[in-house]
């Protein structure tokens, strides 16, 4: 049986964090604290292609920090780009905690099929 799931993200795992970097060829995020243009922001520390602050995750409030003024210090894209591998590598990683094999499919759209099957 299929099921169709919409999945609203906030990001409280730090291993799905550093697997969505991983997989998109980032460097590893790091704790600390990071100068945005107007204060700072503590977390998890993200740094996004071509980005001129790094994103902070507070990984307690799954909220995101970031200072891209619009883009023009960063390409929204690239957030648009982690957001979705996040919610892909935290699915993998509950999944396969539960018991479950994971398959995954890239779709023509850009969006990505998770498939969890039973067993491992």
């Amino acid at each position: 049986m299929s099921h169709v799931v919409t999945i609203t993200t906030k990001l409280h795992d730090p291993a799905a964090v550093a697997a969505a970097c991983q997989r998109l060829g980032l460097a590893a995020p790091v704790q600390g604290t990071a100068q945005l243009f107007s204060g700072e922001a503590t977390g998890l520390l993200v740094q996004l292609p071509d980005w001129q602050y790094a994103v902070a995750i507070d990984t307690l409030t799954g909220v995101l920090r970031y200072d891209n003024y619009g883009g023009a210090w960063g390409a929204q894209a690239q957030l648009d780009r982690f957001l979705p591998m996040y919610a892909v590598e935290k699915t993998k990683l509950e999944a396969r905690r539960r018991g479950y094999r994971v398959s995954e499919q890239a779709l023509q759209d850009g969006s990505i099929k998770v498939q969890l099957i039973e067993g491992s």
